[in-house]
Formats: structure tokens, sequence, C-alpha cells
């Protein structure tokens, strides 16, 4: 049963001792209860001895005489702060790195060592040294991903008897000393310089590549259209010769006679009274008498027929190829009998005619002249004398 305060003599140390076991039972309670968050767990000691881990949630555990050690369940940093190492070349260089671990077992993370981040950057600090200390200048600047992988398989043993797995180290940087970066930084100039060179030489050397090439396009060029003027030059060469040649030939027989008739007006103009005539001229010349005049002998001769050339002479002109060149229109062989027309028919009548006068009428001076002594000449074989 409660009384009223009020009705408790005064100096009463009941209500002081209530307020200290409600304060008590505060305490108790707060104690006793242990909230755990999800990504961690805690571990319980109680009079200094392991109990366990904390799941995440609410926990009770004994009040006053346990204690809880937290540890953080997810992937954590670790910096590796700058260490001054010597390659292998006796090159100075610092670097640094980050490592990344996660707490796989939190009791052994507990049991088994102090302060698992703490050592776990210590045994990274180490492990960096020793990895670049055993490489080259030229690879510490080059492979850093032979440098994590190697500083990385290190630390996995160690670690993994700490409850703590390592998930990747990254070395961020690899700085040699300032020596040694000039001396790269002058070698990367000139390094440049000597591409920059090489890349000026090779494009000079393909711009005259392409100069020499136009150059020799532009002389074939020329050189196949001299060939051609020269060769359309002698065709029409070739074709004017035919053609003279035509006109020549085309004349036949008729051209002789007329040139000999010419050389018998001539011979008949002088005061020789002895005249030696070919017999082919002499021959062809009563053939063209007798033909042109109509007579019986006319029906049992052929028409005076044109020259034509032979096969060597014909391949030598290449009357063959012009001929085929000309479309076939070139026509060598004529018949100067059907090409002679009726006026240049009359006016060889007349000259024969002109001609056996004239020698009918030396014939006749020469009768008259019996004091005078003919003389006449011996002939040769292909020859003969006529005194017309």
């Amino acid at each position: 049963m409660l009384f009223p305060l009020q009705a408790l003599p005064s100096g009463s140390p009941i209500p002081m001792v209530g307020l200290l076991v409600l304060a008590l039972l505060i305490v108790a309670v707060y104690s006793a209860i242990a909230i755990v968050d999800a990504y961690e767990k805690e571990a319980l000691t109680v009079f200094g001895e392991y109990r366990g881990l904390l799941e995440p949630g609410i926990n009770f555990v004994p009040p006053f005489v346990s204690r809880e050690y937290t540890f953080d369940m997810r992937t954590q940093t670790i910096d590796v702060p700058h260490q001054e190492a010597i390659t292998r070349d006796n090159s100075p260089v610092t670097a640094d790195a980050v490592v990344y671990i996660r707490v796989m077992d939190a009791k052994r993370a507990f049991l088994e060592v102090d302060d698992y981040k703490r050592a776990v950057s210590n045994l990274a600090q180490t492990t960096l040294r020793a990895v670049i200390g055993d490489m080259e200048l030229d690879d510490t600047l080059n492979k850093r991903q032979e440098i994590n992988a190697r500083i990385r398989e290190e630390l996995d043993e160690p670690t993994d008897e700490w409850g703590i797995r390592v998930e990747s180290v990254e070395v961020r940087e690899v700085n040699p000393s300032r020596d040694v970066q000039q001396a790269m930084e002058q070698q990367t100039s000139a390094e440049r310089k000597r591409r920059a060179m090489i890349l000026e030489a090779q494009g000079e050397r393909q711009s005259a590549i392409e100069k020499a090439e136009g150059q020799k396009r532009s002389d074939i060029i020329r050189a196949q259209g001299e060939k051609q003027s020269q060769i359309l030059e002698a065709q029409g060469d070739a074709v004017s010769t035919v053609l003279r040649a035509k006109s020549a030939e085309s004349m036949g027989e008729r051209a002789i006679i007329e040139k000999g008739m010419e050389t018998l007006e001539s011979i008949g103009q002088g005061e020789s009274t002895t005249f030696v005539v070919p017999q082919e001229l002499s021959s062809l010349v009563g053939r063209y008498g007798k033909h042109l005049s109509g007579s019986d002998v006319a029906e049992e001769m052929t028409a005076l027929e044109s020259l034509e050339f032979d096969s060597e002479t014909r391949e030598l002109l290449g009357l063959d190829e012009i001929d085929e060149m000309l479309g076939g229109d070139l026509d060598i062989e004529t018949d100067v009998g059907s090409d002679v027309s009726e006026e240049e028919l009359k006016s060889a009548e007349e000259v024969i005619e002109e001609l056996d006068a004239e020698l009918e009428s030396k014939g006749d001076a020469l009768d008259e002249k019996s004091t005078d002594e003919v003389s006449t000449d011996e002939v040769s074989p292909d020859e003969e004398t006529s005194n017309e």
C-alpha cells in the first residue's frame, strides 16, 4: 500500500532509495540491450571472455559485465602512405597505393590480430617496397598491373589467417627522383624530335616518290603521243606513196609509149638520119597504134594493161595493210584500157599519125640523097633498126 509522500515524516530515506533503484533499473536495461547495424557484427565478451558474435538487430547481453567490439563487414579502403624505395637498377622512387579489404571472419579478426587495419597497412607498405626493389625503373613505370598482382599475392596468405580478404591493390603513383625525371624529360624530348625528323623525312620521301611517279606518267603519256603521231605520219606517208604509185601504175604502158613518142619526136628534130629504136618501144607503139586504129589486129590483141606490183614490192610498201586501213577503197590493179577516155585515145591517135608522117618524109629525103652513104649501126639482140 502506497502512502502519499506528504504523509511520510520528514527526513525519511525511502524516497531517495526509490529514486536510486529506478535509475539503476534504467541503466541495467539500457546496458542489457545491444543494437547491431545490418552491415556490422559485434564480438561479445563477458568478464573478458569471448562469448560469440552479435548478429544485426536487437541483442540482449549481460548488463554491466559485457563488452562489444564492432566489425564493419563492408569493403574497406586502406591508404598506403608514400614509400621510398630503390629499384633494381639503383634508381630512387616514391610510390603509394590503395588496398581494398573485407572482413570475412569477425571472430578471427578479433582474436588473431590486434588492429587488422593497421596490420594490413603496415604489411602493404613493406610489400610495396619489396616489389618495387625487385624491378627496374622502366618496369615500375610501365607495368602497374604486374605490381598490383604481386602485392596482392604477397598479402593474401597472412591476411587469410586474420580473417581478412584483400580484394584488390592499386598503385596510384610511382615517382622517380627529380634528377631522374629531368633525364626522362630530356629523353622524351629527344625522342619526340627524332620522331618529328623521321616523319618529316618520310613526308619528303613520299612527296618525291609522288612527283617522280607523276613525271613518269607524264613522260609515258608524252612518249605514247609522239609514238602515235609518228605512226600516223608514217601511215600518211605510206598512203601518199601508195597513191602516187597507184597513179603511176595506172598509166601503165600508155605512159611508156607517150614518153617514147616524145623521145622519138626529139630524135626526129635532130640532124642525124640514123635512128635506133628499142624493140620493146616499137612493139608497144605498134600494139597501141593498131589497137587505137580499130584494125583487124586489135581483135587478136589484148587491151593495154597496167603494170602490177609484185609480192615483194607490195609487202615493202605495205599495200595490203594500207588497203585494209582504207577500208578496201584502194585498188592497185587497174585496167588502163578501161580508164582511158575517148579524148585521150584521139590525142594518142593524132600523135601516132604525126609521128608516122614525119618518119615517112624523112625516109623520102634519104632516097633523094644518092650521094650520101647511109650507115646502119649494129643492133643488139634486144634492139632493131627502123627506117620508116
